[in-house]
């Protein structure tokens, strides 16, 4: 059976919603995050913000000189979660093989849907319309017969448009595209792949599986199938995320304590910068630190609250650094790689905790 997937976009989420609830923003280029002189990141723009060249996770000072006229807001994530919740309910009167990839964007099976409805683009055109009608907000969506072509379909016509790559097409479709737009395709493999040759779908398809899996490992071979339009990934209604976090491999290992708390707070920040593209209310905080070594040794803290903020991040991270330095019995130095991550507690509990863990497959696996 040829399976009949959608991928649904909310169109500029964060920056519509604020528009939506402020008439007076409207036609005006949001900046959600900031402020603007603050080391804080982009997490969200407007399309008149877009037009000025600003994007989400762009330092804010960068926004504010490329866009001067831009109106930065300060998110407003619980507004977006109550959206994010009315949008789910309408995609469960179609199907309950829902998979939320974060608040504004989600993977639906309707291959068997509850309205029995024959075609995945008139299932798609309800949704958009029906999102539109309780929300005011537009979304975009791809239909094809995998999660593949339909994420990439998405993008080819937004905002609030809908793009449907049928199987005869799917070939076609794929050997037209740049490999940029491929998902899990960023600079350093792109800068990779042109080397090779590779800027379209068709010149990625004429590679062979073992040039492939010599220049780009493991992804070799998910290179090789999806620009076949091979993808079988099921849509996992209960994905759950259960860990966030942010590391930096050092080119030189550091020595120097005043190096190893400075690349500390640049992960902070980082981590902070993917909490605002995917919230996720992690109260269980781990610092991990492998050596030259390459041993590896970790600290976690538990607190009663979610850690959002990078300052707060990095306050504990460096309390949890320190136990390396003063209760570790040996010198810490030099250091390879630092990482943060955030996670659930395994266990409730009001009290704070120190935990040490030795074992890296305790750590969270998003690293």
């Amino acid at each position: 059976m040829i399976r009949k997937i959608l991928h649904v976009d909310m169109d500029a989420f964060y920056a519509s919603v604020e528009q939506r609830d402020n008439p007076a923003y409207r036609g005006k280029p949001i900046i959600v995050g900031g402020p603007p002189d603050s080391r804080g990141v982009v997490c969200a723009a407007s399309y008149e913000a877009r037009k000025f060249g600003v994007r989400s996770a762009m330092p804010c000072s960068q926004a504010a000189r490329l866009c001067p006229s831009g109106i930065f807001v300060t998110p407003r994530f619980e507004a977006y979660r109550k959206v994010s919740s009315k949008i789910r309910e309408i995609f469960l009167e179609y199907t309950d093989l829902v998979e939320m990839l974060s608040l504004d964007e989600a993977f639906l099976d309707v291959t068997q849907n509850k309205k029995n409805i024959p075609y995945a683009s008139q299932v798609a055109k309800e949704i958009r319309e029906k999102i539109f009608e309780e929300t005011q907000l537009t979304a975009s969506a791809g239909v094809s017969i995998n999660k593949f072509l339909a994420k990439i379909a998405t993008d080819q016509n937004k905002p609030n448009g809908m793009t449907i790559v049928r199987p005869e097409q799917a070939e076609q479709f794929i050997d037209s595209l740049d490999v940029s737009v491929f998902p899990g395709i960023g600079k350093v493999t792109l800068k990779k792949m042109h080397a090779l040759g590779i800027k379209k779908g068709k010149d990625l398809k004429a590679k062979s599986l073992e040039i492939l899996d010599q220049n780009f490992g493991k992804s070799g071979r998910w290179f090789y199938a999806v620009c076949r339009g091979l993808d079988d990934r099921q849509v996992e209604p209960y994905r759950e995320r259960k860990s966030l976090g942010a590391e930096s491999t050092f080119q030189k290992d550091l020595e120097n304590s005043t190096d190893i708390f400075r690349e500390l707070s640049d992960i902070a920040e980082e981590l902070e910068r993917r909490l605002l593209q995917k919230p996720f209310p992690g109260k269980t905080i781990t610092l991990k630190v492998k050596f030259s070594d390459f041993t590896l040794k970790t600290r976690s803290l538990t607190e009663d609250y979610s850690f959002l903020d990078k300052n707060e991040l990095y306050r504990i991270g460096s309390k949890l650094l320190e136990e390396f330095i003063l209760g570790s019995g040996k010198s810490i130095f030099p250091i390879r790689l630092l990482g943060l991550s955030l996670s659930h507690p395994e266990a409730s509990s009001k009290n704070s905790q120190i935990k040490s863990e030795d074992e890296e497959d305790l750590f969270p696996s998003l690293f």
